[in-house]
Order: C-alpha cells, then structure tokens, then sequence
C-alpha cells in the first residue's frame, strides 16, 4: 500500500503560486509570445500567465497544481512536490499575478493613418500577393496601428460588428511579436465566408492570405477561417453562422501540434455530421513558408547576378 503523502495548506498554497511561465522554461519547454500571456510551442492549444493556465482546445483551466498533474501525468502529491522543487530544494519564483484580472471589454487598437509599414511587412517580408492584401484592406480587415505599427487583422461576426483582433508585429529584430487584442471573442477570428460549400482552415492569418496569395483563382468564392491558435471555435463558429458549408480542409501547420490537432478537429466535426473533411499539407512548416520558397529567384537566376556583381 502506497505511503500517504501530507502537504501542510502553506505548501499547497506555494506550490499553486508558482509562475508557470518560470516553471516551463525550466522544464526545457520552449514558450511563444501571445498577447500578454505565453503559448507552448507544444501545444498551441495552451496558454499560460503567472500561476495561470487555460487550453483552449478543451476550455479548460486553472493553477498551477493541475497545469503539472494535466500536462506531465502527475499524482497530487508528485505535482505538488514538482512545483516545489522537490528534496533539491529548488524555490521557483512565486507569481505575482496570481489570479487574472477581470475580463476588458474588446476594443479594436487605434488605427495609423497609412498602412506603409503593414503593406510592406505583408507584400515584401512576407510575399502575400499586393491584389490579395488590397481586397481585405478595403474591407477594414486589414489596418495598421497607430502605436507599435503592427498589422492588425479583424474578424467580425455575422452583422458585420468587430469581435476579434489578432496583432503581428512588422518589427525584423528579434522574436516577432503575435497576440490577440485583450477582450476579443475567439469564436470570432479573421475569416472570409464565400457562396461555395468549402471552408479551409488555417492556424494564423498570414498562412490564410498565403494560401490564398498561391490559389487565387476564384478563391472568393470559398470561406476561410484563421484559427489564431488550434482551438476550433472560430471554425464552429463559422460553420453556424455559414450552413451551406458541407467541405472542411484543415491547412494547419505541418508540425506536431498542427497534426494532433487536425486529429482532435476531424474528431469532433465528425462528432457534428461533418464527414466530408480532409487534410492539404504545407511543402514546409507552413504556407507562408511555402509563400516564401516559391517567390525565390530560381539557382540560376542568382548565379548570374552573382557574375554579374563579380564582374564589375
């Protein structure tokens, strides 16, 4: 018979204190930059601030105890002893947030007067095609904002209201900065609903207008859907709000957490009746990836430039 394991109320209470964010990059887990929170790279389901955890694949959450007993497969009494650091006495950092703070209501970031900075990021960095960006900007779907300059890609719901904002930053130094606007409603993410029975579905905005950018021929006639994660309530959402649609395809990301969640996807679209759901691969990690690639000058091409340059 296994020994019972005491823990006093104080221990418990430090050990749901501890910042998760320290915690994970201990554990060797890598972290992406979303908004005010952190995203696992793992899993992009899973998001992470202070002692706080939510998934958004499955809607729930909680502190730190059952972050560690959910995602490393831990008894209590192994989670609490994990987050305290064990016989090492290792002392993680206590959050100073330990409970989030009440929800603010959404509001879209102040628009820049030009969007030279957005339209350049889009066309040039990015390679998404100047015909494609026009269509979305023209719609308000597509601005840049007045403070940090980033692109700003806008879902509405079915009345045309503004419900969610995903920000990307057009700054080349460093790690780019991704995030949701605080307050957005993720059922409500970038998306474009066409007459045709077809919807694909992607993780980010920019492999949306990728894809698009690759296939244009008579793409407004399809819906397609950013995710701005994996979780599937924007896809829900839209197939609610869209009834004519009966063809799903899952462009996620080619990596691991892109492939677990087409599997989750296929699952409960099923689940729902949908069962004319099927998988395009990206060549590369993903469209943008493949965006990229393809408006590369071909070997040739630069070995003349290269010539030419050494001829001079």
């Amino acid at each position: 018979m296994g020994e019972f394991v005491y823990f006093t109320e104080e221990q418990k209470q430090r050990a749901n204190a501890v910042d998760l964010e320290d915690f994970l990059s201990r554990q060797g887990e890598k972290l992406l930059r979303s908004g005010r929170e952190k995203r696992l790279a793992s899993d992009h389901s899973i998001t992470v601030r202070g002692n706080r955890w939510y998934d958004h694949a499955t809607e729930k959450g909680g502190c730190a105890i059952d972050f560690v007993r959910m995602f490393y497969n831990q008894s209590f009494p192994d989670a609490v002893t994990m987050l305290l650091g064990g016989e090492q006495g290792v002392a993680y950092r206590e959050s100073a947030n330990q409970q989030l703070e009440p929800k603010k209501p959404f509001v879209l970031p102040e628009a820049n007067q030009t969007m030279h900075r957005a339209f350049a990021y889009l066309i040039k960095t990015r390679c998404v095609d100047p015909k494609v960006v026009s269509v979305f900007a023209g719609k308000h779907m597509i601005y840049e904002d007045v403070k940090y300059h980033n692109v700003v890609f806008v879902g509405f719901d079915s009345d045309g209201i503004p419900r969610h904002a995903h920000k990307s930053g057009t700054c080349q130094k460093g790690q780019p900065f991704k995030g949701n606007v605080e307050g957005c409603d993720p059922r409500y993410s970038f998306r474009w609903i066409g007459k045709s029975n077809t919807v694909y579905v992607f993780e980010a905005p920019i492999d949306m207008l990728s894809f698009i950018s690759m296939y244009q021929k008579g793409w407004m006639d399809h819906s397609y859907v950013a995710l701005c994660g994996v979780a599937e309530h924007a896809l829900m959402q839209l197939l609610n709000d869209a009834p004519h649609i009966s063809q799903i395809a899952l462009c996620l990301d080619h990596d691991k957490a892109g492939i677990q969640a087409r599997e989750r996807i296929k699952k409960n679209l099923s689940e729902r009746g949908y069962h004319m759901v099927f998988s395009l691969f990206s060549n590369l990690k993903d469209w943008n990836e493949d965006l990229q690639e393809l408006k590369k000058p071909p070997p040739e091409y630069m070995n003349r430039q290269q010539t030419v340059i050494q001829m001079m």
